[in-house]
């Protein structure tokens, strides 16, 4: 008979000195037996989500957190039941035998314990089984809060099964969703099952259900029911939720703390300039025609982005960071491109590292898979470390102008407003022209006035006559 032992996994410390994560699902239920390395559970960090993968070989034994938990680093989630040492046969899925079974490798608070395939980070969510975000996630960083109506935390599942059979079946993926929801799906004769869901992390949604029915997938039954259901449910909203009220936690709670820090740390200056975009709005269609830049997404926010850097390095102390303990202000001699992104799951800023080094063609696909892997909810806390500068994008709400909070430990945002089609003084006449407003805030400790004018000037040249370049370079 083998000896076993009850070990548990704590949640490590998932990056950064991050202090709680959010458990978000399991992936198995206590009696499932688990090899090394197999994802456990599904977690929301303040950055990012990943997937836990397991420390030990062996059977779950108690499940300690429900889905929804905000959990410390360090609190036991888990318990497993593993071979003993002294058992003289090894774990299922330990390595050689020279190799200490994995009872022997304790789980810390930075790695897993376990040797992993790769580098012992956490792994990020699998989107094989979860239906990627489908509405795009526009670029923007305003300081004003985006009315989102955030989703109902996720229901707690059971934390035991006492028959295999039982934890077997409920380890099956199943969409994610909410009471309400399923009701709605159950009122309107929609099978849950079927529906994609466009949420955080592919939770359903009441639209996805109601944009299930409208796309003619149901029986004609179906149908009919549609009409009263939604007004039942429209009235239960007006009469009895006539308040919402939603956890502050993971993405938006971290947000929140690092503008808050930002707006009362860094004083703030923010200037504006208007300039006539028209040159660069037709490079760019010219851009889009050539074969050099087939196949490639170019937009007016790839064009600011260049001028951004270019204009850097005859403005390099817009580009530094201001050391407190150190008392020293710290030049980059780099750029890691900020840009700013409101997604489902609250707003993120992800950079590009090293963007000055990019061509043209470059940046412009740096650009579109950043914005891919936001929309996806696949951003990486290492993509959203190291920023040096950014830019926000409020044009895309056909916004004009803004004041935009710095990203903590960066000199400068710009935010670029809106194309418009504009009455402008054109060669001693009026025309009509396409105009841009660039805003542009700054960290008044390290940017005098004279710097930041320059520097906007500067980029407002470039995108005004892009030939000015040849002059600056």
């Amino acid at each position: 008979m083998i000896a076993t032992m009850i070990k548990e996994f704590r949640l490590p410390d998932l990056g950064e000195g991050l202090t709680e994560s959010e458990i978000l699902s399991w992936k198995v239920n206590v009696g499932d037996t688990v090899t090394l390395n197999q994802v456990i559970a599904e977690v929301e960090t303040a950055k990012a989500v990943v997937e836990l993968p397991s420390p030990f070989a062996g059977v779950v034994t108690a499940l300690h957190e429900q889905p929804g938990t905000v959990v410390e680093v360090g609190k036991p989630i888990v318990s497993f039941e593993i071979a003993n040492d002294d058992g003289g046969a090894p774990a299922p899925g330990n390595g050689p035998a020279d190799e200490p079974p994995p009872a022997k490798r304790e789980p810390n608070l930075v790695g897993y314990g376990a040797v992993v395939e790769s580098s012992g980070r956490p792994v990020r969510r699998a989107r094989g089984h979860l239906a990627a975000v489908k509405d795009a996630a526009p670029l923007v960083d305003s300081p004003m809060p985006t009315h989102q109506a955030a989703p109902e935390p996720a229901p707690a599942e059971p934390a035991a099964h006492s028959q295999p059979a039982a934890a077997a079946e409920s380890t099956a993926e199943r969409p994610r969703s909410t009471p309400p929801v399923r009701k709605l799906a159950k009122d309107l004769g929609v099978e849950i099952e079927s529906v994609t869901g466009t949420g955080p992390g592919g939770l359903i949604t009441r639209d996805d259900v109601r944009n299930f029915v409208g796309g003619g997938d149901l029986p004609a039954a179906a149908h009919a029911l549609s009409a009263t259901a939604y007004s039942r449910e429209s009235a239960d909203k007006q009469g009895d939720e006539r308040e919402v009220r939603t956890p502050i936690k993971g993405v938006r709670k971290f947000t929140a703390a690092a503008m808050v820090s930002s707006a009362f740390t860094a004083p703030h200056a923010t200037e504006f300039l208007t300039v006539d975009v028209t040159p660069s709005m037709e490079l760019l269609a010219r851009l889009k025609e050539s074969r050099p830049f087939a196949g490639y997404k170019l937009t007016p926010l790839t064009l600011v982005a260049k001028a951004l850097l270019i204009a850097l390095r005859r403005n390099p102390s817009l580009n530094t960071r201001w050391d407190e303990d150190a008392q020293e202000i710290v030049q980059f001699n780099y750029v890691n491109l900020g840009i700013a992104a409101a997604t489902p799951r609250g707003l993120t800023v992800p950079n590009i590292k090293d963007a000055h080094a990019l061509t043209l063609a470059e940046l412009s696909a740096a650009l579109t898979e950043l914005t891919d892997t936001a929309r996806e909810g696949k951003t990486s806390p290492a993509d959203l470390s190291g920023g040096t500068i950014s830019i926000t994008n409020i044009g895309v709400f056909g916004i004009d102008a803004g004041t935009p909070i710095l990203n903590p430990g960066e000199a400068a945002i710009l935010a670029t407003g809106a194309v418009r089609r504009m009455p402008w003084e054109y060669q001693g006449e009026v025309a009509l022209r396409q105009v841009m407003t660039l805003s542009l805030s700054f960290d008044h400790r390290l940017v005098d006035g004279e710097q930041g004018s320059r520097f906007l000037a500067d980029i407002g040249s470039i995108l005004s006559d892009p030939g000015i370049v040849l002059a600056m370079v």
